[in-house]
């Protein structure tokens, strides 16, 4: 698949990811297919749907139990990619079961983009769970004998700047998580999907995990605040929530509500996504595509200063 391209379907196009995904996909010259639940004609995300369309896009309507249509589907493509949102991360041993019915697909990228699940320690029960279930589904594939890349997207960053310093509210106090010191790698929506798309066609990437860690990229909490503080030449208060309360939070509230907390423990507080040393044997994006310009943290506070996205409506659990 190198330099040649390739037939590209994605799952979960209309989400919080997906859309990034198609975009980047038909971006780097991808016929690109889209495989979404059939829509009624108020839905909000119709508008997407035909954006996409007048982008080229091919979209074929289906639920995933439609077995014997996922595989027609799936043998008109080589390459798939899922975004599903975490409640229907396990409905991929549904795309899995039909993709090895197929027997067409030369790559498969499962729903991830966060931590590398098979380093993950120090995850609280509720965040432990749905970690689990990735690696299920990592399992299921390789039973499955299929070709595969794991993506390790680690944090986004549009999400996290906007959920950390809120900087289209302009507030004087700034919440951190624990002691703020821990290092945590961020990444840019766009890049994740542009690297994503690159490594799923990309021969060196098969069978192997790739991690997004951009050496410009991974800051603390307390670093980003401190940048944001020269950016906008403002001084903001420091609140510091302990982690003994994250705990008890993650152990008092009712599913799913724990789950963000049990995510924020682990990242911004134990350091998760930077607790592992990379190795000769890794692959790491930034180095594999370095003609790619991916969006620095300096950078991405500067269009926030300028003009500050609004803030993000997905989960990030």
């Amino acid at each position: 698949m190198g330099g040649e391209k390739s037939k590209i379907l994605i799952f979960g196009a209309t989400g919080y990811l997906g859309k990034y995904m198609v975009k980047a996909s038909v971006s780097l010259g991808h016929p690109t297919y889209v495989y979404t639940r059939p829509l009624n004609s108020s839905s909000s995300k119709l508008d997407l749907l035909n954006e996409f369309e007048s982008m080229g896009v091919t979209i074929f309507y289906g639920e995933l139990e439609e077995h014997e249509k996922l595989v027609s589907v799936l043998q008109q493509v080589e390459v798939v990619i899922s975004t599903l949102a975490v409640p229907q991360h396990l409905d991929q041993l549904k795309i899995i079961s039909a993709m090895k019915d197929a027997g067409t697909i030369k790559r498969f990228v499962p729903s991830e983009y966060g931590n590398e699940v098979d380093r993950s320690t120090n995850a609280l029960p509720p965040f432990e769970a749905l970690l689990a279930n990735k690696r299920k589904i990592r399992r299921a594939v390789e039973v499955a004998g299929l070709s595969y890349t794991y993506v390790a997207g680690n944090t986004f960053l549009a999400y996290f700047v906007d959920y950390l310093l809120h900087p289209h509210e302009k507030p004087n106090e700034i919440v951190v998580y624990g002691t703020g010191e821990a290092k945590v790698v961020f990444n840019y929506e766009e890049d994740v999907a542009a690297y994503t798309i690159k490594a799923a066609t990309d021969p060196r990437v098969a069978n192997r995990v790739i991690i997004y860690r951009p050496p410009a990229n991974v800051a603390s909490q307390l670093e980003l605040i401190s940048a944001w503080e020269k950016k906008t030449g403002r001084t903001f208060k420091r609140i510091y929530v302990p982690e003994e309360e994250i705990i008890k939070l993650s152990e008092t509230l009712p599913f799913p509500d724990n789950i963000p907390v049990a995510v924020l423990h682990n990242i911004f507080i134990k350091g998760d996504q930077m607790r592992y040393e990379l190795t000769e044997e890794d692959v790491e994006a930034s180095k594999l595509y370095s003609d790619y310009n991916y969006t620095t943290i300096d950078k991405y506070l500067d269009i926030c200063l300028v003009n500050p996205p609004q803030p993000k409506l997905a989960a990030f659990a």
